[in-house]
């Protein structure tokens, strides 16, 4: 039904009715967006690259095949998109590196955030993804947040399905570091113990 929605608007688009793409932005600009601000880092350059994303799908919406759902060529845009807009104002996003993760240490993580309230852990996690290089804060978006497959975003990132997968489990590893050096100084002044 979605994609039949879709569909529609687009044909009614290319049968010469562009206010049938006021559809489309509608229901894309959160998902268009919400990507835009993990790859770029900041609302302000966000709304500029989910501008000009929606702009290259209007005007590439002829060669939109249908062979995949619109959302995954929309996301495809936006990443690339992103990566332009990086690229072009040369942002440098630093990157933590980590040693290997002690498995002991996922428990005391788990119960360190259950001091902290839903709006902070929000911003935490925000926080913390604008630490990782832009493709691992675009994997871990796509796949926690816009709650894609695995198969979706090998097709938006153009990377094959098993590297999509171990990029996904280090991106992981690399957000469960940063939050644990954030979270466990949270936890232990509130009487927990490591």
């Amino acid at each position: 039904m979605i994609q039949n929605t879709d569909q529609n608007s687009i044909e009614q688009i290319r049968a010469g009715n562009p206010n049938a793409y006021a559809a489309l932005v509608t229901k894309y600009q959160r998902m268009v967006f919400t990507l835009a601000v993990r790859m770029v880092g900041n609302r302000e350059d966000a709304e500029e690259v989910a501008q000009d994303t929606f702009v290259k799908a209007y005007k590439a919406l002829d060669r939109f095949k249908g062979t995949s759902k619109f959302s995954t060529w929309l996301y495809r845009i936006v990443y690339n998109t992103s990566l332009d807009y990086i690229k072009k104002n040369k942002r440098i996003i630093l990157s933590e590196h980590i040693d290997e993760v002690n498995e002991a240490d996922i428990g005391s993580m788990q119960n360190a955030l259950t001091y902290i309230e839903a709006k902070e852990k929000k911003q935490l996690i925000e926080n913390a993804l604008l630490k990782l290089p832009e493709d691992e804060r675009v994997l871990l978006t796509l796949f926690y947040f816009e709650e894609l497959s695995l198969k979706e975003i090998a097709e938006i990132v153009q990377l094959s399905y098993d590297n999509v997968k171990i990029k996904l489990h280090r991106s992981r590893k690399k957000l469960f570091h940063i939050l644990k050096n954030v979270v466990e100084p949270i936890y232990l002044n509130h009487g927990g113990r490591k």
